[in-house]
């Protein structure tokens, strides 16, 4: 799966949680989960449950931790799918 599908499927995932609706709409690789989009932390295990299922993929503690933003989890899922 290409780098492109992956981030707009994330944007699908992260509309639920985000609380910038407008910085999603508009968001990149770069954009902050937590401190552009105004998620909170115990919503982004929320989200990194849900790429999980999605994806059928497994994602330990030490690469969720690295996840903060939007690209950091593309590229989680793109190495776990690779």
């Amino acid at each position: 799966m290409d780098e492109k599908k992956i981030f707009e499927e994330m944007i699908n995932i992260l509309k639920p949680y985000a609380k910038n609706q407008e910085l999603l709409a508009t968001a990149t690789l770069e954009t902050h989960i937590l401190k552009d989009l105004k998620v909170n932390s115990a919503r982004l295990v929320d989200i990194i449950i849900k790429c999980e299922d999605v994806y059928g993929i497994s994602v330990d503690d030490e690469e969720a931790d690295k996840i903060r933003t939007i690209g950091d989890a593309v590229k989680v899922i793109k190495q776990k799918l690779g």
